[in-house]
């Protein structure tokens, strides 16, 4: 009988999310477009939404292929007209959101009195502004209906203050505390908020960084791990909400990290970035 129990309740994780809408920004490659794949395999139907329309109908056309659902709606997160509009196009297509997932994101890495402003401000405007944006959004739908579960990939750097990546670990560390009071606030609803604390990831986020006017290459880039575990890490969390997970586990010890040794890295901090001047691109 307990076997009976427990074979039934994982047949009701499993198909709970089947057909449901799931938005995933920053789709066209890296952990959009793996966690996209994954969602699609498990039954959600999936809206791609990104910069690169080629790169979205790809993606989209191969879920296809695979029997998933897929839609693309094409969008620069920077601007705020257009997060709004895709908003009330997932409104009138499809009623509303069970899932978003706030994946868009910049990076740039390199001394922070290099980075231009037009660089910082759209770093700001697409993993902080976007995300909030979208939050709200989506958010006060899914209040009325009782349901839903947003996921915001966040990164170790938000807990972690680096060189060379002060702007970008902002940002996630203003998401850290987002999906934190969220969290808190929605304790006893239907509805989730969690946020993946990741760290290296094997993606073309890294060179897409370094191409930016003044960043350089990050020194941990060929460490990831790979954009499907990430996506794994996100399934994981609709079938057992909770408000943080880290990628891969052990770096669940980068709080502690600084709040002991973050005497060294004052210390140590500019050596990494000035190594880096020096080399070769």
């Amino acid at each position: 009988m307990t076997e009976m129990k427990s074979n039934q309740l994982v047949n009701q994780r499993q198909t709970r999310w089947l057909n449901k809408i799931a938005v995933i920004t920053g789709a066209s490659s890296g952990i959009g477009a793996a966690t996209a794949r994954k969602l699609a395999r498990q039954g959600l139907h999936v809206i791609l939404v990104a910069r690169r329309g080629d790169r979205l109908e790809q993606l989209a056309g191969e879920i296809r292929l695979s029997g998933g659902q897929a839609e693309c709606i094409v969008a620069d997160l920077s601007e705020e007209a257009e997060r709004e509009r895709v908003y009330a196009q997932v409104q009138a297509e499809y009623g509303q959101a069970d899932v978003l997932v706030n994946n868009a994101g910049l990076g740039w890495y390199g001394f922070s009195t290099d980075m231009p402003w037009t660089i910082a401000s759209e770093i700001l405007q697409v993993n902080v502004a976007a995300a909030v944006h979208f939050t709200l959004l989506f958010l006060k739908k899914m209040r009325q209906l009782g349901n839903g579960h947003i996921i915001n990939i966040g990164s170790i750097s938000g807990s972690l203050p680096s060189q060379g990546v002060a702007l970008y670990g902002a940002t996630k560390s203003f998401l850290d505390n987002f999906t934190t009071a969220l969290y808190r606030e929605l304790t006893g609803t239907h509805l989730h908020v969690s946020v993946v604390r990741a760290g290296p990831v094997l993606t073309e986020f890294c060179d897409t960084a370094a191409d930016l006017q003044g960043g350089m290459h990050l020194p941990t880039e060929r460490l990831g791990v790979t954009a499907d575990t990430v996506a794994n890490q996100v399934w994981q969390l609709l079938q057992h909400p909770r408000r943080v997970v880290y990628v891969p586990l052990w770096l669940a010890i980068t709080p502690y990290i600084e709040n002991t040794f973050g005497w060294l890295i004052d210390r140590l901090g500019p050596l990494l970035l000035r190594r880096q001047s020096s080399s070769p691109r």
